[in-house]
């Protein structure tokens, strides 16, 4: 299973997350600051939640593999 995080102290709204993995990232409609729809992330998007994490600027984006 795949956990995901988003430090929002970090995150910048750069938006990045929400374009390469849509049905994993919700954005703030006024900062556009990031947050997962789930902390846990279905198999079929853990592909795209990894790649969200290396993308993310501000490495605002954690993940834990259990």
């Amino acid at each position: 299973m795949l956990k995901v995080n988003v430090d929002g102290s970090r995150c910048q709204g750069h938006t990045i997350c929400a374009m390469v993995a849509p049905e994993s990232f919700e954005l703030d409609e006024i900062d556009g600051h990031s947050t997962p729809v789930n902390a846990e992330v279905p198999p079929e998007h853990a592909d795209e939640v990894r790649e969200a994490v290396r993308s993310c600027p501000e490495q605002a984006i954690s993940i834990i593999e259990e």
